[in-house]
């Protein structure tokens, strides 16, 4: 049986997790589950790939300008797919002042490579800072973070998301030393994979912080759209009339399924923007024309939106009814993803094996998204994500699949 993450750091072997810590948690995952066969039939919750159906558009929008395939695409987007995005952003939050198409918003090929290079962006845009520069990034966290701030050289400063800070980052844990060495924060609402949505008041709060201290605050809000309750907002509304050291960043894979498009934008402080524009130039991937007309008719149409949320919503309600309070489950603000506190039931490394083994059920265990604090603590441990991106009828087998061989 294989050794949970904090056996591993109980039996000194800070070498090995010090690796993993570098490693894609899929690449760990598949390792991890590489010696046994899934005991049913494969039902994978691992990958927070949408499964849903496409929009109805995406064909005939493709087919009807599919010429533009034949010539490259500029850098930083066409006009309307600037001006359509904007608007969405205008339409969907409450915005100090509509953005400017022309400055203030970027097209990005789908949001990752966006946070990874905003990162290195930020440690030319920000200058020398107090020491070594650093960035802060939630624990757990989206690899792509962690990858921009090595790119970016500086130290990654993990900021501990538990059920006592309300898995967001602890603004208040944050030490004048630390901040003013900082060059940029990336911040996830709803989070990834908790679902926890920021207030407004804790944007504001993040805003100041950014202002006093001169460093660039990397909103990740690619999530907005899938929620329960209260809709997510913007940390744009709370970034004042020029949207100062401020960047959003938003995507299409969650909010219209098309992961496999790769389209979104930045939003935000157009002096930032700038410097981004003028990197992701010339080494970014550009984004094909055809897919930005695809987004452009995607931000025109909220009924695929609203449709796709309510089938989330179903599958929280089976969440609700299977699970019930087991695994410390509540359901959650934003997002699609399940955060299940196995710790009871031999730990997240265990758990998944036992899942997958016996279940057929694909899991991710939660020390895998996670780096070690100083302290040696990892926040993901003892926890599982699950992403429920399948249809309701598999997703119910999936869940009662857990409930039974967690027993």
């Amino acid at each position: 049986m294989a050794m949970t993450a904090s056996s591993r750091a109980a039996h000194g072997a800070s070498a090995s997790a010090g690796r993993d810590s570098e490693r894609s948690p899929f690449a760990r995952l598949t390792e991890l589950l590489a010696p046994y066969q899934p005991g049913k039939p494969l039902i994978t919750l691992s990958l927070g790939e949408p499964q849903h159906a496409i929009p109805d558009f995406v064909g005939p929008v493709l087919a009807k300008h599919i010429a533009d395939f034949g010539r490259y695409p500029i850098a930083k987007g066409i006009e309307p797919f600037r001006r359509a995005a904007a608007a969405w952003m205008g339409t969907r939050f409450s915005l100090p002042r509509p953005l400017d198409p022309e400055s203030e918003l970027l097209v990005l090929n789908g949001s990752r490579e966006g946070l990874f290079f905003a990162a290195i962006t930020a440690a030319r845009f920000v200058g020398p800072r107090n020491g070594t520069p650093a960035i802060l990034l939630p624990n757990p966290f989206y690899p792509a973070y962690g990858a921009g701030a090595r790119a970016a050289g500086c130290e990654a400063v993990f900021m501990p998301t538990t059920r006592d800070t309300g898995f967001l980052p602890d603004l208040d844990a944050l030490d004048d030393a630390t901040l003013s060495r900082t060059v940029a924060m990336y911040i996830a609402s709803p989070a990834n994979p908790q679902g926890a949505v920021a207030t407004p008041d804790y944007f504001r709060r993040l805003h100041q912080l950014a202002l006093r201290h001169g460093f660039i605050v990397l909103s990740d809000e690619c999530y907005s759209e899938i929620y329960t309750g209260a809709a997510p907002g913007s940390m744009l509304e709370l970034a004042g009339p020029d949207f100062t050291n401020v960047v959003a960043f938003q995507s299409l894979s969650k909010r219209s399924n098309l992961p496999g498009m790769r389209v979104g934008f930045v939003a935000g402080d157009k002096k930032f923007l700038a410097a981004f524009h003028e990197l992701r130039n010339v080494a970014a991937p550009q984004v094909p024309v055809p897919l930005q007309q695809v987004a452009v008719a995607a931000y025109s149409d909220e009924a695929h939106v609203a449709e796709n949320r309510r089938l989330y919503g179903l599958k929280f309600d089976l969440a609700d009814q299977i699970l019930g309070d087991r695994y410390g489950y509540k359901r959650p603000a934003g997002g699609f993803c399940l955060w299940l506190d196995v710790s009871a039931h031999g730990g997240d490394e265990d758990a998944t094996i036992r899942l997958y083994r016996d279940g057929g059920v694909r899991v991710v265990p939660g020390s895998y998204l996670a780096r070690l604090q100083p302290g040696g603590s990892n926040p993901g441990d003892g926890y599982l994500r699950l992403a429920l991106v399948q249809d309701t009828e598999t997703t119910a087998e999936a869940l009662r699949r857990l409930v039974e061989i967690l027993k």
